[in-house]
């Protein structure tokens, strides 16, 4: 029973990021607002974590508490009739059964790990 309802919370969430996804793309949207929500389902898309998950409880924090707090934060300030819009689209993405994913959230992950190792090499090596 428990697990059916972190499953269902789960699919909510995977839609509601969607959702952003496609206010982002909306011209109606403010342009503050993408900028928020780009970084966030950027994030949340990105095949790799910031943290990684099999770091105990500290990995799996970004999942649960993070993304869906900023993705229910970014619902409440988006605009009624763009919210509507992007999560019929969002609806009708789903029901095609594709996949999105973010290259850029790749690219962004990476570029921080990237620029942690290089300062801890910098800093410890030398």
């Amino acid at each position: 029973m428990l697990f059916a309802r972190l499953r269902r919370w789960a699919a909510l969430i995977k839609k509601d990021v969607l959702t952003l996804w496609f206010a982002c793309r909306d011209p109606r949207t403010p342009w503050w607002f993408r900028l928020l929500a780009f970084g966030l389902v950027a994030y949340a898309l990105s095949p790799i974590d910031l943290i990684p998950d099999f770091i105990p409880i500290i990995g799996l924090l970004d999942d649960a508490i993070i993304v869906p707090l900023g993705v229910l934060l970014l619902l409440r300030l988006l605009p009624r009739d763009v919210r509507i819009s992007s999560a019929e689209r969002a609806e009708v993405q789903r029901a095609r059964g594709k996949k999105v994913v973010s290259g850029f959230g790749l690219v962004l992950v990476l570029a921080i790990w990237l620029a942690v190792l290089v300062y801890l090499i910098h800093r410890y090596a030398m």
